[in-house]
């Protein structure tokens, strides 16, 4: 069997960018807070039905987010959810110009 070539390219940080998938800094945003919902849950043992009882949240919604399945959800029902789960969430914003902005500036 021959071996394949591969090209290596860096990623930007951001998958969903990567992907040319819409709104990918929103979607990146998601994805990490809805990895601190799995992972308090995993820590405190919880399942997707003693979390609906502690939360009032639904099950469905956490094993949607379980199951990465995030289009129903916005960035704040997710910190919602994180908060009703006893934790807070702390948000830094760095602002930078993308390289087309830059790029377009300079013309």
């Amino acid at each position: 069997m021959k071996a394949q070539q591969f090209e290596v390219v860096r990623g930007s940080g951001n998958v969903y960018r990567d992907l040319r998938k819409d709104n990918p800094d929103v979607r990146q945003f998601k994805a990490i807070l809805a990895t601190e919902i799995v992972k308090t849950l995993d820590r405190e043992g919880l399942t997707v039905r003693r979390a609906q009882t502690r939360t009032g949240i639904a099950a469905a919604d956490f094993s949607r987010i379980r199951n990465a399945d995030l289009g129903r959800f916005t960035v704040d029902r997710l910190m919602s959810i994180i908060h009703r789960l006893g934790s807070r969430v702390e948000i830094a914003v760095k602002v930078r110009r993308s390289p087309a902005t830059e790029q377009a500036s300079l013309t």
